[in-house]
């Protein structure tokens, strides 16, 4: 999905990546993680089409992104809801594009709330809602467009621990349930622990420029528990794939 990335700040002279490859499989969620500041976001918008990389290609099905498309959306850490409209309203914005007549365009938004779990909250407006309601709106109103692809900044790290607890043992089923249009995730997450219940594929950033120093694979089944020993395993894994090249670089110095 992602080949040969470079991209540059001020003119070339900070290199933020370099030769980043990502591929992304059918049914799978694929997690980025690397320490803060590595450019875990602004991968994210380049894969959306919001950035334009320095050098390298996105593509989709083969075909280069070269600007945003509804094929691929976005959810953001902050969840973005409008606090003006309903629920009902504001996940009929993800269907703008697709220039429905109203009554069709408010089915479809009704049926995204469902699949999301919030049936019987069409009316309510965001204030009236729980932050893990509110991004479950903000799911359905991605979802709502039809994409292929799925982007996800850290999208429960601005949620209470229990609620997004309860948000990421559902999400698998909602996001590749019966009534979406999803292909692929790709993930961004500093919690170890969310990344090893949430994806099947792990890429690893370090260095300066950002390059993958790790692609791993979590094979488990789902639903996975956090007290199974091969999970803990994992994210021992994960720990160490992210620790070990700066311990590696202080050695050097």
């Amino acid at each position: 999905m992602l080949e040969g990335l470079d991209l540059s700040f001020g003119y070339g002279s900070f290199r933020v990546f370099e030769s980043i490859n990502i591929a992304v499989a059918e049914g799978e969620i694929a997690a980025v993680i690397g320490p803060s500041g590595i450019g875990k976001s602004t991968l994210l918008r380049i894969l959306g089409g919001f950035l334009k990389p320095l050098t390298g290609v996105v593509r989709l099905y083969g075909e280069p992104v070269t600007r945003p498309t509804p094929r691929i959306m976005l959810v953001h850490q902050s969840i973005v809801t409008f606090p003006w409209m309903t629920a009902l309203e504001n996940v009929m914005l993800g269907l703008q594009h697709k220039r429905l007549p109203r009554e069709e365009a408010e089915r479809e938004a009704r049926r995204m709330l469902e699949l999301v779990g919030l049936k019987g909250f069409e009316s309510f407006y965001p204030k009236e809602m729980s932050g893990g309601m509110r991004q479950r709106v903000a799911i359905a109103r991605a979802l709502a467009a039809g994409p292929d692809v799925l982007l996800m900044d850290e999208p429960f790290s601005h949620l209470d621990e229990l609620t997004a607890e309860n948000l990421r043992h559902e999400i698998y089923n909602i996001l590749f349930g019966e009534g979406s249009t999803l292909k692929a995730v790709v993930l961004v997450s500093h919690n170890l622990y969310e990344v090893v219940e949430l994806a099947d594929v792990v890429y690893v950033l370090n260095g300066r420029p950002a390059h993958v120093v790790d692609v791993i694979k979590i094979d488990l089944e789902r639903p996975r528990r956090l007290k199974d020993p091969a999970f803990e395993k994992y994210v021992d894994l994960l720990y160490s794939a992210l620790t070990a090249p700066r311990e590696e670089a202080k050695a050097e110095a």
